[in-house]
C-alpha cells in the first residue's frame, strides 16, 4: 500500500491495513541495529523535532536515536531551558520551531488532543508521543509488533491489560490497535480505575484477576500514575497488590506460553514482583528494542521518502 496520511495521532483512526503496513516496515528496520555499523542514511536531509512537553525515558531517547540511525538532523526542545520560561505561548514557540523549515515533530503533551490541534495549525508532519490520557500510537505499535513476533499472529488471541486503565493513554491505543486486529481485549481493574466511557469501547471488563491471568495470551500491565490522580481511588497500595499484583506465587496460574508486557515504567512490588519482571515470561526489554524499531518505521514512513526497503538491508 502506499502511505496517504500527513501525521501519526492515534490508533483510532487506522484500518487494519495501515497498522499492519507500519509493522511490516518496522521488521525491515530492526535488523539496522545488529549491524557493526548501525546507520543508514535514509533520512539524509530531513529534519526531526523533539518536542517533550512531560518526563520520558524510553520513547524521547528512541525517537532521537531512530532520527540518527536514519541520518536526519534532529532538534530536542527542553521546556525548562526554553523561552516558554519567559512567557512564550506554546503556540509561538512551535511556529518558531516550524520556521527552521522542519519536516516532522514529535509531541508530547499532557494535554489530550494537543497533538491533534497542532496538526490543524501546521503543515509539518506531526507525530503524537502521548498525549494525556488519550492517545500513545507508537507504544501500542510496538506492543503489537513485540506480540506479532513472539506469538506469529494477533488475530484471536486473549489479551488481558491489567491496571490503571483510567489514566492510560498506552490501554486505549493498545486497545484499538488490538481489536483492529482480531484479538480479544479484556481490562481488569479496580472499577475506580476504568473510564467512564468504558461500555461503549470493544472490550470485556472482569474483576477477577487470577481467573483473567488463568485464560489470558498476554498479560499487559500497568503502573498506578499517582501524578494524574486528583485522590486516592483505592484504598491503599497493600490493598491493590494483594488484589491485582502479580508475584512469584501467581505464576503457575499463568499458561506456559503466556507474555507479561509492561509499557514502562514498572514500579516494582506493586503491579510486578522484581522475579516477575525479570522471568521468562517477560518480554519488557523486547518491547523496548522493538520501540526503535517501530519508530524508526514511523519516521521513514512520514518523511514521505520512497526508497526501496529491501535496499535498506
Amino acid at each position: 500500500m502506499i502511505w496517504k496520511r500527513k501525521n501519526l495521532l492515534g490508533l483510532e483512526e487506522l484500518d487494519p491495513e495501515e497498522i499492519n503496513f507500519i509493522l511490516d516496515a518496522a521488521g525491515s528496520f530492526k535488523e539496522i541495529s545488529t549491524r557493526p555499523i548501525k546507520k543508514v542514511p535514509t533520512l539524509r536531509g530531513k529534519t526531526v523535532a523533539n518536542l517533550f512537553f512531560e518526563p520520558s525515558t524510553r520513547t524521547r531517547m528512541s525517537f532521537e536515536l531512530a532520527a540518527k540511525r536514519l541520518s536526519a538532523d534532529l532538534i530536542n526542545l527542553s521546556p525548562s531551558s526554553s523561552s516558554l520560561v519567559k512567557g512564550e505561548t506554546l503556540l509561538d514557540t512551535v511556529r518558531n520551531i516550524e520556521a527552521f523549515k522542519v519536516d516532522m515533530m514529535v509531541i508530547r503533551h499532557s494535554s489530550s488532543g494537543f497533538p491533534y490541534s497542532l496538526s490543524n495549525l501546521t503543515d509539518v508532519s506531526i507525530i503524537n508521543a502521548g498525549d494525556g490520557a488519550h492517545e500513545h500510537p507508537t507504544q501500542a505499535l510496538l506492543d503489537l509488533y513485540t506480540i506479532r513476533e513472539k506469538k506469529r499472529k494477533i488475530a484471536g488471541l486473549k489479551v488481558a491489560i491489567i491496571g490503571d486503565i483510567l489514566h492510560s493513554r498506552v490501554a486505549r491505543s493498545n486497545i484499538w490497535g488490538l481489536t483492529k486486529l482480531g484479538a480479544e481485549v479484556i481490562l481488569c481493574a479496580p472499577p475506580t480505575l476504568l473510564p467512564r466511557e468504558v461500555e461503549k469501547l470493544p472490550v470485556k471488563i472482569s474483576y477477577d484477576f487470577e481467573k483473567v491471568i488463568k485464560e489470558a495470551d498476554i498479560l499487559y500491565f500497568l503502573r498506578i500514575q499517582k501524578e494524574r490522580e486528583k485522590r486516592s481511588l483505592f484504598p491503599s497500595i497493600r490493598e491493590y497488590v494483594r488484589l491485582f499484583g502479580l508475584n512469584r506465587f501467581r505464576l503457575e496460574l499463568l499458561k506456559k506460553d503466556c507474555l507479561i508486557m509492561h509499557p514502562g515504567p514498572v514500579n516494582r512490588g506493586i503491579e510486578l514482583d522484581a522475579e516477575v519482571a525479570d522471568g521468562p515470561w517477560s518480554v519488557i526489554l523486547e518491547q523496548v528494542t522493538n520501540g526503535l524499531a517501530i519508530r524508526m518505521a514511523i519516521l521513514y514512513i512520514l518523511s514521505g521518502v520512497r526508497t526501496n526497503l529491501k535496499k535498506v538491508r
